[in-house]
């Protein structure tokens, strides 16, 4: 059996957490951080990514967000630069 997700938050994170939950400007960094703060009070994250979220989210999502946040920090909430399909196609610009 697989070994359950848990997330263990020292007082300054969980205090950190809330605020980024409440007052981000990215609404996508308030919707991990209120997913890893589930995590931590007990919920599983399966849990989680069904009921727990305003969408839906695979359970993967909210594992890879939670290994980001240990390894990373507060940091590993935010999408990466340079991240997501780049563009096929660049318009020239006309020559003169």
């Amino acid at each position: 059996m697989a070994k359950p997700l848990t997330l263990v938050l020292t007082p300054n994170q969980r205090t950190a957490l809330e605020w980024i939950r409440d007052h981000h400007p990215l609404p996508y960094v308030r919707e991990r951080a209120a997913a890893l703060l589930k995590i931590a009070d007990g919920h599983s994250g399966r849990q989680v990514a069904f009921y727990g979220l305003l969408k839906r989210r695979c359970p993967d999502t909210i594992y890879d967000w939670v290994m980001r946040f240990e390894a990373e920090g507060q940091k590993g909430l935010l999408i990466k630069p340079g991240r997501g399909r780049k563009p096929a196609f660049f318009p020239s610009t006309p020559e003169r």
